[in-house]
């Protein structure tokens, strides 16, 4: 199959077609993300087939607002504080998940990696889609990151359904951090440093 090439305008369509199991790639705020809906295991199934190999660590979650994050991991007050201080951003807090979160969605972890992007275009469609979106790197395992459409599609043409035109924001992952016990740990680093999160979280 050939990938369609969308334009942002069409947003309604293409949350259509995520809505509908479909996996499309677009611009956020760090690299070209590749999505599905969080909840359909064949897209899950699928988007690992596209990045041509079995995915061993479960794909991150993007959720539009804290509100939606709390509907699939467990939030205590430290993590809570850490989003609505940093997020929208390009952070990604390790959490443990609800239990009401298949183990499919996870692939059979307990934690959930959880974002919040700083991008209008990708909350808009999170926020048509109506649910959270499971979101990885538009990119061949072991391939960079394409920057834009077309660099994307070099790698991913034919094994996605669609691909919004653009650029990517920035040139980095997010930070992530695992908040799932009493010592925060980085299990990336990215622009955003644990030590000016640590800061923030004294209320200086």
């Amino acid at each position: 199959m050939e990938t369609m090439v969308m334009e942002r305008a069409k947003i309604e369509e293409i949350a259509a077609l995520l809505r509908d199991g479909k996996l499309v790639a677009f611009p956020t705020d760090t690299v070209y993300g590749l999505a599905c809906v969080y909840d359909n295991e064949e897209a899950i199934l699928r988007m690992k087939e596209a990045k041509g190999r079995s995915e061993l660590k479960p794909f991150p979650m993007m959720v539009r607002n804290v509100d939606q994050a709390k509907r699939v991991a467990v939030c205590d007050e430290r993590s809570t504080k850490i989003m609505e201080k940093w997020m929208p951003g390009a952070l990604t807090l390790v959490m443990n998940k609800l239990e009401s979160v298949p183990g499919y969605v996870t692939n059979g972890s307990m934690t959930v990696a959880i974002r919040i992007p700083d991008d209008s275009f990708v909350l808009s469609l999170l926020e048509l889609v109506g649910k959270p979106l499971l979101v990885t790197s538009a990119n061949l395992s072991d391939h960079l990151p394409g920057h834009d459409d077309k660099e994307v599609l070099a790698q991913l043409d034919g094994r996605i359904d669609a691909i919004v035109r653009g650029e990517a924001h920035g040139v980095r992952p997010s930070t992530i951090i695992d908040v799932t016990q009493d010592e925060m740990c980085v299990l990336r680093e990215g622009p955003i440093s644990i030590d000016r999160i640590k800061y923030s979280l004294k209320g200086e």
